[in-house]
């Protein structure tokens, strides 16, 4: 049989195979919507650490004539506050260098990843400090609602392991994209 010559489409109807660029303008559009997301986590927190300032005053004020026990719930929240605080700031810097900073695209697995466990912690840590506050805060008002405190420190225990068991998994995804790895390492570099 002979050779049959392979037909190739019309340039209209190929269909590429990479896939498509983000272009300049929806790249600023997004930077753009990530940079206010960023301030408004940074102007949140302010906010949340003003309060904690007031309510940690209100704790220690010496001229108040309020009782301890008021004076521990003011301190609580205001540890409670700061919490948060801390965490609207690290999704703040996280947005920041992987969303606006870096060149590269999200789509990559190791960025995901990177992401991806880089808000776990800020999660996980924030309700393990949470749950910590309310357990110390419950034994000193309602020791009833401790089974009710401990679902939020189950919660963080369960993220906490399905994190672990996450980072364990992508081991192996890692060793298949050394090169992807070394670019983050350089970003991580140029980023600092």
């Amino acid at each position: 049989m002979p050779d049959r010559p392979k037909r190739t489409p019309p340039e209209h109807v190929r269909i590429s195979s990479a896939p498509p660029r983000k272009t300049k303008a929806t790249k600023i559009i997004y930077s753009i919507a990530y940079l206010v997301i960023v301030v408004l986590f940074g102007v949140c927190a302010i906010s949340l650490i003003v309060l904690a300032c007031m309510a940690l005053w209100h704790a220690i004020d010496p001229t108040a004539t309020t009782d301890p026990n008021a004076r521990l719930q003011s301190l609580l929240e205001g540890i409670g506050l700061l919490t948060i605080a801390v965490a609207a700031l690290e999704l703040s810097q996280t947005v920041l260098e992987e969303e606006v900073l870096r060149d590269a695209s999200m789509s990559t697995p190791t960025r995901a990843r990177r992401f991806l466990s880089r808000f776990m912690l800020v999660i996980v840590v924030s309700l393990g400090v949470e749950f910590l506050v309310l357990v110390f805060e419950l034994i000193h008002t309602d020791a009833e609602r401790l089974p009710q405190a401990a679902t939020l420190g189950f919660g963080a225990a369960g993220l906490l392991i399905a994190w672990a068991v996450f980072v364990r998994f992508n081991v192996e995804a890692e060793k298949l994209e050394p090169e992807a790895m070394a670019e983050v390492k350089r970003e991580d570099e140029q980023v600092s």
